[in-house]
């Protein structure tokens, strides 16, 4: 590496999967050539408001804020995190229908989430919601209150969709199986994309090295999901490696037709919901 090497400031989340992720860049297992990857991790949504200034050249976002910044970014064609059948959940202390959720009060992990439109599309209709940390909706549902305001449920994303019951919170909906009997496909939650400034060669270059990345952790599981577990919050590693293979799996190494499908199809509903103010085309780095 020398000192004319070109910066790649990276973003994701500081959970298991997308450590998984990036795991052979952030611990120099493959060889990156020209470029030096800076590494940071901050919660989901923080990164979704970041993008809007594009500061990052990578980074982590959510399907539901790339539709505000289809202009300025494009979706990797890997890096996916699906919800095939499974993913965000609203959990409460008691059970109660999914219309209920209408007249209730939502922890949420930031409004960008795509968890925060799938439930909008859901309910077919605007909710009374508190954003909170990602990693402290399950507290405030089951504590009933964040920080002095009401909470009646939460909306639920990472590792808590695995351990929710220990806090005694019931299931109310699970979005990624409601998406799935609605549409018959999985739930595109996040992506990584490229800040298109970037131009086709660097954006190619590194396309390929996250591509090498996600491979390389893939090939070489045991020690990718010790250093993964670090994010886990309590995760033992039977929890951690099902957490991790819920979300880097064969669609982490290509969206494929039908996951560019799902990802058509969320945007379309969340336009025709009124969430997301027009119609996006999604763009792909393809290669």
């Amino acid at each position: 590496m020398t000192e004319s090497s070109r910066l790649i400031r990276v973003g994701h989340s500081p959970d298991p999967d997308d450590a998984f992720m990036f795991y052979a860049l952030a611990a120099s297992k493959i060889d990156t050539g020209p470029y030096r990857f800076e590494h940071e991790l901050v919660d989901i949504e923080t990164l979704n408001r970041r993008a809007f200034s594009g500061e990052l050249e990578l980074t982590a976002i959510s399907l539901h804020a790339y539709a505000h910044l289809a202009r300025r970014y494009v979706l990797c064609s890997c890096g996916a995190s699906m919800g095939d059948g499974y993913g965000p959940m609203v959990v409460a202390r008691q059970s109660c229908p999914v219309e209920a959720l209408r007249e209730a009060t939502i922890a949420v992990p930031g409004t960008l989430t795509t968890a925060y439109l799938a439930l909008r599309i859901c309910l077919g209709a605007d909710f009374r919601h508190v954003v909170v940390p990602f990693d402290k909706t399950l507290d405030a549902a089951a504590a009933g209150q964040y920080e002095g305001q009401k909470v009646d449920a939460g909306l639920v994303i990472h590792e808590g969709q695995l351990t929710y019951a220990e806090q005694q919170l019931e299931l109310v909906v699970d979005l990624g199986r409601w998406w799935m009997d609605e549409t018959g496909l999985p739930l595109p939650l996040g992506a990584n994309a490229l800040r298109k400034d970037l131009g086709p060669e660097v954006i190619a270059d590194v396309h390929r090295l996250l591509l090498a990345s996600i491979r390389y952790g893939l090939d070489h599981r045991d020690e990718a999901l010790d250093y993964a577990r670090q994010y886990g919050r309590g995760l033992d590693r039977e929890k951690a490696d099902r957490f991790v293979g819920m979300y880097v799996n064969q669609w982490t190494l290509d969206f494929g037709p039908r996951g560019r499908q799902a990802v058509r199809e969320l945007l379309v509903r969340g336009h025709a919901a009124g969430v997301i103010p027009q119609r996006i085309e999604p763009e792909f780095v393809e290669g």
